[in-house]
């Protein structure tokens, strides 16, 4: 691309020099995800329009903040699940009621994910690496892993394990499909990470259970070796009382009567970042499939569940099926999880599974409901000066 434009792209290690330069009118933000709230509050104050990859937050509470940044500083703001730019059509099914009366709706990341090492001392981080820029907001620790890029993933100072990297997009899908706009008034996590021992604190099991009025939206990760379910490793099954859709990728979904005879089937691509160019042009964030708004609550609902596993506890496979025991898709789901442990010659007695804590949230301040330790982390404490502000 260099070559065809005659010239080489500039490049500079502060991402404050292109919030300052005049000739830069919109920023793609594709940072780790502790990184994505500040950068993008800042592009904005600085009058650029943002694309920042999923998810747009590493907390709630940032999250909302980019959202009123852009309301503030009438910016376009593109999330980039590009989901949505390609599954309307399938969405528009459900929202028409030809699956009828929605009852579940699942999103799975079935993605192996291998051991990152077991370190035994703090790391040297690359000579081509500003480790100070590049911890930025988050606290400057040691580096304890051996890659200090991707497995940042899998630590909670940088990142948001696989329910906040893959599960993002299908978590978005399945809120989308259940057409509700506000965070769940309750949520359950249960998982761990299982089958090796490393570097990594995210769990690599696990399955996140929000209690929507409409019907539940329960995502699942599996980071061990698994077979698909339903036909789908990474997508969204929807099951209504007429059918079921399986949403097996980014661009492709089908719909099967009880029967589990196709009844229709979907196919659409499209380029996310041409919507947001476009919606740049009109200056009209409604013409965004994936405005900041939905990026903030899809990303939040990945949080909750994390916090639900933090504020949890280790628990025996008997305590966790008693706690289960009144809600019969958390508890099919958690004896599938098992079986697929088990699978994996992991020994739940041995090396038990998180129960996390039910919470209650109050959607309307994003807040939960009597537990303050749940609520101390619905953000972090910044360091300066690379600070999230309180006002945008």
């Amino acid at each position: 691309v260099a070559e065809q434009q005659g010239r080489r792209p500039k490049a500079v290690s502060d991402m404050r020099e292109v919030f300052d330069d005049r000739a830069v009118d919109t920023v793609s933000i594709a940072t780790p995800n502790h990184w994505h709230a500040l950068a993008a509050i800042w592009a904005m104050q600085a009058g650029k329009d943002v694309y920042v990859e999923k998810p747009v937050s590493h907390n709630v509470w940032e999250g909302r903040q980019i959202v009123e940044a852009a309301r503030k500083y009438n910016r376009i703001v593109q999330t980039g699940t590009q989901c949505r730019s390609n599954l309307g059509e399938p969405i528009q099914y459900v929202h028409d009621g030809k699956l009828g009366k929605i009852k579940l709706a699942r999103g799975l990341c079935y993605k192996p994910r291998r051991s990152i090492g077991d370190v035994q001392s703090p790391q040297p981080v690359p000579d081509s690496v500003d480790y100070d820029l590049w911890i930025g907001p988050a606290e400057k620790l040691p580096l304890m892993r051996e890659r200090l890029h991707y497995d940042w993933h899998w630590v909670w100072n940088t990142g948001n394990g696989d329910v906040g990297n893959q599960g993002i997009h299908q978590m978005d899908i399945a809120r989308w499909a259940l057409n509700v706009d506000h965070l769940s008034p309750r949520v359950l996590s249960v998982g761990g990470r299982l089958g090796y021992t490393d570097d990594g604190e995210t769990p690599n099991t696990q399955f996140v259970c929000h209690d929507y009025d409409v019907a539940p939206l329960i995502f699942e990760v599996r980071g061990l070796d698994t077979d698909a379910y339903k036909g789908a490793k990474i997508g969204v099954i929807i099951e209504g009382e007429h059918g079921t859709m399986v949403i097996d990728s980014y661009t492709h979904a089908a719909v099967f009567d009880h029967d589990n005879k196709q009844v229709v089937e979907f196919r659409h691509s499209s380029s996310h970042h041409a919507n947001f160019i476009n919606a740049v042009r009109s200056r009209k964030p409604s013409d965004l499939t994936a405005d900041i708004i939905e990026g903030h609550l899809s990303s939040a609902l990945c949080h909750c569940g994390n916090i639900s596993h933090l504020v949890g506890s280790d628990q025996s496979p008997d305590a966790i099926r008693e706690a289960l025991k009144s809600d019969n898709e958390a508890m099919e789901t958690y004896e599938r999880m098992a079986e697929h442990l088990a699978a994996n010659k992991v020994d739940l007695k041995k090396t038990p599974l998180t129960l996390g804590a039910v919470l209650k949230m109050d959607p309307k301040t994003e807040r939960f409901i009597g537990n303050d330790k749940a609520n101390a982390l619905l953000s972090r404490n910044y360091r300066k000066p690379f600070v999230v502000p309180a006002k945008v």
